[in-house]
């Protein structure tokens, strides 16, 4: 009875030995949990430009904007971004000059990751925020822009982006998003020419981040 506990205990020895030497029980091994509220949690921070295209009031918009969020345990951002844009200038009988829309917005952003440690992802974020727009003319070519109107609105934006690992501190994203805003009118004086439908819609995205991720 003695030599067959002796001989098991051996037997478990032998193969504890060999199975922490196992690579793939060493990667377990060394994962670590990260909690929310423990010392040991996982985070980063990062910041972000974007550069994007988009179709507002029937015209061709330029988008431009930045992010500068904190990451929990790799798999959620929260922080802060903003978004400018400017449609192509067009002819307004009226006026007789050349006009454009011109404004942004910003807010809180939230943006979910899914799967974070691989090279290629996803990240979904959302903007809750407000903006403004302003109707603007330009006066011939002595480059005087006149804002004839402005409006405020509140604003959401989700988003979906896929998105790639390139370095440790490197990420490139592209992503789509769409705008819901309040309602609002913004033009000439009894005569609207945008509302929040001329703003509602799709944009398309690049985004370059900078961090620790």
């Amino acid at each position: 009875m003695q030599k067959q506990v002796i001989l098991s205990a051996l037997f478990i020895l032998i193969c504890s030995a060999a199975f922490s030497q196992d690579p793939e029980f060493q990667y377990y091994k060394n994962k670590e949990i990260k909690t929310l509220l423990g010392r040991d949690r996982a985070g980063g921070v990062y910041g972000a430009f974007t550069a994007g295209y988009s179709v507002i009031d029937n015209k061709h918009t330029v988008l431009f904007g930045g992010r500068f969020g904190w990451l929990a345990s790799h798999f959620i951002g929260v922080g802060f971004g903003a978004t400018g844009f400017m449609n192509e200038f067009h002819y307004e009988t009226l006026l007789d000059r050349e006009v454009f829309l011109a404004g942004g917005y910003g807010g809180l952003y939230i943006e979910p990751v899914l799967l974070p440690r691989f090279p290629v992802h996803l990240s979904f974020p959302v903007l809750f925020g407000a903006g403004g727009i302003s109707y603007v003319s330009k006066e011939g070519n002595m480059n005087n822009n006149f804002i004839e109107d402005s409006e405020a609105f509140l604003i959401i934006e989700p988003a979906a982006e896929l998105e790639l690992n390139l370095t440790r501190f490197f990420r490139f994203a592209i992503g789509a998003s769409y705008r819901f805003p309040t309602a609002f009118d913004v033009g000439l004086s009894g005569t609207p020419t945008a509302n929040s439908q001329s703003i509602r819609g799709m944009s398309y995205t690049a985004t370059f981040k900078f961090g620790k991720f």
